[in-house]
């Protein structure tokens, strides 16, 4: 009976530890860096976008556009050419390289629509978020941004410890978030800068 006890005893604690862990309001992984280092970001076409090409002196070739979910598009004279993945530059110059064969010395200017970008540019939210969901990147984008848009935390989440997911090259890290402090006791130190294809995971509370 004494061997059972301590058996019983070390499982209790064991349980007891795990629960202590879950509820705990330290992050898991070391903390985000508040400010992320400056980057050259570039918006790129992506599926659902819909582009504005306009040819100079050539409006019967130019027109609205859009771009299909295997990444194409096709214009007038031009068909299935590869949009996703571009900067609309790069887009309005691969269009003159193909107007070329029809057209003397085009020039493009392309505008996008839409603001959908490629995936591997979106945030996506997921987890105890009100709303989870996939959100377009923008320009010095936050946490308290991404947070406004899923309508922040449900009842069940443990804020403050959650994560993000970010992948840079070959390698990806986990990041330690304050989002408790951040939304219910407006902790604004905990606020962190966002990057293009941030994965926010939210998990849930154990009681």
């Amino acid at each position: 009976m004494p061997a059972l006890n301590k058996v019983f005893l070390s499982v209790v604690a064991a349980s007891a530890a795990v629960l202590a862990a879950g509820c705990s309001n330290t992050p898991t992984y070391p903390p985000a860096p508040v400010k992320s280092a400056a980057q050259d970001w570039n918006y790129l076409v992506g599926p659902g976008d819909t582009v504005n090409v306009f040819v100079w002196r050539n409006p019967e070739v130019s027109g609205n556009f859009p771009v299909r979910p295997d990444g194409k598009m096709t214009m007038n004279l031009v068909e299935d050419m590869q949009a996703s993945g571009k900067t609309p530059s790069q887009l309005a110059r691969d269009i003159e390289k193909s107007l070329s064969k029809y057209i003397q010395e085009p020039i493009v200017t392309v505008i996008v629509g839409g603001g959908v970008g490629p995936f591997s540019q979106q945030i996506r939210v997921v987890g105890e978020a009100a709303k989870p969901q996939a959100l377009n990147y923008r320009e010095n984008m936050s946490l308290v941004d991404l947070m406004i848009a899923v309508g922040g935390l449900t009842d069940f989440a443990a804020g403050n410890k959650a994560y993000i997911l970010r992948t840079e090259g070959d390698k990806q890290q986990k990041m330690g978030v304050r989002l408790e402090s951040l939304m219910k006791d407006g902790d604004y130190s905990a606020n962190v800068d966002l990057r293009p294809g941030d994965v926010l995971v939210i998990p849930e509370s154990l009681f």
